[in-house]
């Protein structure tokens, strides 16, 4: 991606893709207002069209794609592109949230683990599968979102959507030690990955949640390419 110091009013108002390496703690929303912000002081403009094609947790880093201009209208495009992601399953707990969000709220033995079991189960979860969202989760459910009805101490059915998994590798050379398991997957839009964890760790007949996760892949944009916000922030301003 180039320097944005070169664009001009034009360019971003015609359309650009920005590529934002999304630090820990940051949100979606915040990234996007962070160079809108920028993008209105720079040129001195009112407002401005622009939208992310593709919420990332607080919890999560990594890629974010950002569209300007007539570029938004793309956005539904580039969230149909598969994602690849990074991270860890911490193996023998679970928590409502599925990952950091929430404590802990039950534990599992996982003695009986044994690697075998491990890549069994990995291969269950290659090709394409019905997958249940997460309580935490944007999802809505009879007008209301999924983590709202969560947060009011309540659960409610949710129904399974249609995903694909097209690569899930797994490094569990530290499972023996600290129950953790590394993972690369690539995956359809709509995934889940903590659901991924929290389905993982029950077909192990134990519990997993997610502790780490980073997105460093959307279709060909990857996230080598992209740069935090405070730096594109910072290229605007100056």
């Amino acid at each position: 991606m180039k320097d944005l110091r070169t664009f001009t009013v034009e360019d971003f108002l015609d359309g650009q893709v920005l590529l934002v390496d999304k630090p820990l703690g940051f949100s979606s929303f915040q990234a996007v207002n962070a160079l809108k912000w920028a993008l209105l002081r720079r040129f001195k403009l009112k407002k401005i069209k622009i939208g992310h094609a593709g919420t990332l947790d607080p919890l999560a880093s990594g890629l974010l794609i950002i569209c300007t201009g007539k570029f938004t209208k793309r956005i539904q495009e580039f969230q149909g592109l598969q994602k690849t992601y990074t991270g860890t399953f911490t193996l023998g707990s679970t928590t409502p949230s599925y990952d950091l969000e929430t404590a802990i709220d039950a534990h599992f033995e996982t003695h009986h683990i044994t690697n075998d079991q491990i890549e069994t189960v990995r291969a269950q979860f290659l090709g394409a599968q019905m997958q249940h969202p997460p309580m935490f989760s944007a999802v809505k459910k009879d007008g209301k979102r999924l983590y709202e009805i969560a947060r009011e101490g309540k659960t409610v059915e949710t129904s399974a959507r249609a995903i694909e998994i097209y690569n899930f590798e797994l490094d569990y050379s530290r499972f023996d030690t600290d129950k953790t398991i590394n993972f690369s997957v690539d995956c359809s839009k709509g995934t889940y990955i903590r659901s991924l964890a929290h389905d993982f760790g029950k077909a192990l007949k134990s519990g997993a949640h997610l502790s780490r996760l980073r997105r460093t892949a959307i279709g060909a944009f990857k996230v080598e390419e992209a740069r935090t916000p405070e730096v594109l922030k910072e290229e605007l301003c100056s």
